[in-house]
């Protein structure tokens, strides 16, 4: 009776006698995996990368913003001073009340009137068209311009490199001061980013004073973190007030703690806001980590769609291995009717059958990984972020390259089993 060895040899041997024809079967099987696996560690990358960006707080910090007026689109009427019955009856409430901006005298006291233990800073953008200047050099009209106060840096994952940060003095006198990124300062003073410390840049033609140099950031998808320009949330008011909505970021010292922490927010931003118990409200508190959590919910569709375009390529290999293997068997029946012959049994013949399949299979599965990692890692380094190996898909890949080479190897291997060996010597 023959061995699981000889099996293995015999089957191993068929393979290597025709490199063309299993090469390409190979090949077939690799495209697939390649693309299942390449996607998804390519999906992985980004997954890091809007952690990296988004949840720079951490997962004990929380944002209250501003809640955006739903846009809508048909038969509603744009009136501000929309009339909203509750199913009481009892509390008409005016539309015009859900879009109120959050101002700044609302954030200061806020900031004044929050007795929870946490690090709180108000924030506001000036968008992303300002224009700074240094002597003769300028940038393009594309810096994003940010106010902020002493908190503001630590809350959302800046940190100067040259310089200081704002002081308590700043905020209050709304000075004009600023804290230039990491590219901005590179624009207008090349490589001596010591000497911008203290010089007088112009924002938009107005005069301001360089306290420091943020540090590099990185880049997300290929747009620059560190393109940007603080000042001070006050001095924003001053001169550049556009009518835009605060923000107010809220860092608890524990994890556990947001929770509370958030309700106590809730209950007292409301009561700055003036709402009542019957009203709604018309701001938000967001989590520093389900930002980054909903960005990577949106990308699951990505994921269904490697599977679907893996599977299908899959498919196809799993009938293009069949009809390699049916083949084979036609073209090795006298073979099959020699190993009978000599006493090889139908199991024996119809494992040697199978094996070939199935190590098909897994050689296509071992190329289409390891090309797979490089093509998602491909991303990666684009990216910035570090090494991914999904394990988990690792695996199922093996798995169902495996399973690829039982379906396709099933048949043919029966069908060389069932050989009738005196026939099969005199096949032509």
């Amino acid at each position: 009776m023959m061995q699981f060895a000889d099996i293995f040899s015999l089957a191993f041997r068929a393979i290597r006698g025709n490199k063309l024809r299993t090469g390409l079967t190979v090949c077939i099987i690799a495209f697939g995996i390649m693309a299942l696996i390449g996607i998804i560690t390519a999906i992985e990358a980004m997954n890091q990368k809007l952690t990296e960006s988004f949840s720079t707080m951490g997962a004990n910090g929380f944002t209250i913003r501003y809640k955006q007026r739903d846009i809508r689109f048909g038969n509603v009427e744009n009136n501000n001073s929309e009339v909203k019955v509750t199913q009481k009856g009892l509390r008409k409430e005016r539309r015009s009340n859900l879009d109120k901006k959050i101002t700044i005298k609302q954030a200061e006291l806020f900031v004044d009137s929050f007795q929870f233990p946490a690090t709180i800073g108000i924030g506001i953008s000036g968008g992303r068209n300002s224009i700074i200047s240094y002597k003769t050099r300028k940038t393009s009209p594309n810096i994003f311009l940010l106010g902020g106060d002493e908190n503001y840096l630590t809350l959302n994952g800046f940190a100067v490199e040259l310089g200081r940060n704002f002081n308590r003095l700043d905020i209050q006198s709304a000075r004009n001061v600023c804290l230039l990124g990491y590219d901005v300062a590179n624009k207008l003073f090349k490589q001596d980013l010591q000497g911008a410390v203290n010089k007088i840049v112009r924002i938009n033609s107005i005069p301001y004073r360089v306290l420091g140099v943020l540090e590099s950031r990185g880049s997300t998808f290929g747009f620059s973190r560190d393109n940007v320009v603080l000042t001070s949330y006050t001095n924003m008011e001053r001169n550049f007030n556009s009518g835009g909505s605060y923000n107010i970021a809220i860092q608890t010292t524990a994890i556990d703690q947001v929770p509370a922490v958030m309700g106590e927010a809730e209950g007292l931003f409301r009561s700055i806001r003036r709402l009542s118990t019957t009203e709604q409200s018309n701001f938000v508190l967001d989590r520093a980590d389900s930002i980054a959590e909903k960005a990577m919910n949106s990308l699951g569709f990505l994921t269904i769609s490697a599977t679907v375009i893996g599977l299908i390529t899959l498919i196809g290999a799993a009938i293009g291995l069949m009809n390699i293997m049916l083949v084979s068997v036609s073209e090795r029946t006298r073979e099959v009717g020699l190993i009978k012959a000599i006493g090889g049994k139908r199991k024996s013949v119809s494992q040697q059958f199978l094996l070939e399949a199935i190590i098909i299979s897994i050689l296509g599965a071992f190329f289409g990984i390891i090309l797979g990692i490089a093509v998602g890692n491909l991303f990666s380094f684009v990216l910035k972020t570090g090494f991914v190996l999904p394990w988990n898909w690792v695996f199922y890949g093996i798995a169902i390259c495996t399973g690829v080479g039982l379906t396709a190897g099933i048949y043919p291997a029966r069908k060389a089993g069932k050989l009738n060996p005196i026939e099969a010597l005199q096949y032509e």
